[in-house]
């Protein structure tokens, strides 16, 4: 794989069971391939922070995941915590319920205002669609209202639905959010033909836990 492909990835461990020794294998992994992020549970996110000082590798916290169901409040405690410990970019689950129901104008709040905390402390937010959960006109209303909420990329999944990226999929929300916005491809990126394929449909970051398999191939 390519430097320039390598650049593009959140090394991520999701895990509920993951031990220490295994993020700071995940940050040492990081610096050795140069990758775009750490991808960690808030609990993680100062330690990992710790073993990336001086880096250019970022720290990334989930927020709100994997279900997106809780209080807005909930999330922006939740993101202030990790932004304070040493994220510099959020992974945010929208709330798929609402977006679902038609509360269009609850989603946007929710995410105006977590992007508003994070750009205050110079961070990136990322929006989870979830998009095994939702039709393509769903998927275009949600691109939609993150956009207008000021996030900086939408993402296709957390890895803990029913599926994953797709091309059509990332080459919807590409055309959604028009050629500005970021897009993360995430779940099921296990190999670098179809990494390269999600960048050529407008993935502008990967998110995997195989990370260094991909490398390899």
């Amino acid at each position: 794989m390519s430097d320039s492909l390598a650049s593009l990835i959140d090394h991520t461990l999701l895990r509920p069971d993951a031990v220490a020794a295994e993020i700071d294998r995940l940050c040492a992994e990081a610096l050795e391939q140069r990758f775009a992020a750490v991808c960690v549970n808030g609990c993680w996110v100062r330690r990992a922070a710790e073993r990336l000082t001086g880096s250019r590798v970022a720290v990334c916290a989930v927020v709100g995941f994997p279900l997106g169901a809780m209080a807005t409040e909930a999330k922006l405690c939740e993101a202030r915590r990790a932004l304070e410990d040493g994220a510099r970019e959020l992974d945010v689950v929208q709330n798929i319920g609402a977006l679902k129901s038609g509360e269009d104008a609850l989603v946007e709040s929710e995410l105006a205002a977590l992007a508003e905390l994070c750009h205050r402390g110079g961070a990136k937010l990322k929006v989870i669609l979830e998009t095994a959960l939702l039709t393509d006109a769903e998927k275009l209303r949600a691109c939609a209202i993150a956009k207008r909420a000021g996030a900086d990329f939408v993402k296709t999944s957390t890895g803990f639905a029913s599926g994953g990226a797709t091309l059509h999929d990332v080459a919807l929300m590409r055309r959604a959010v028009g050629p500005q916005m970021g897009i993360k491809a995430s779940g099921g990126v296990r190999d670098a033909a179809f990494a390269r394929a999600l960048v050529a449909a407008g993935a502008t970051r990967l998110g995997c836990s195989a990370s260094l398999a991909l490398v390899a191939d």
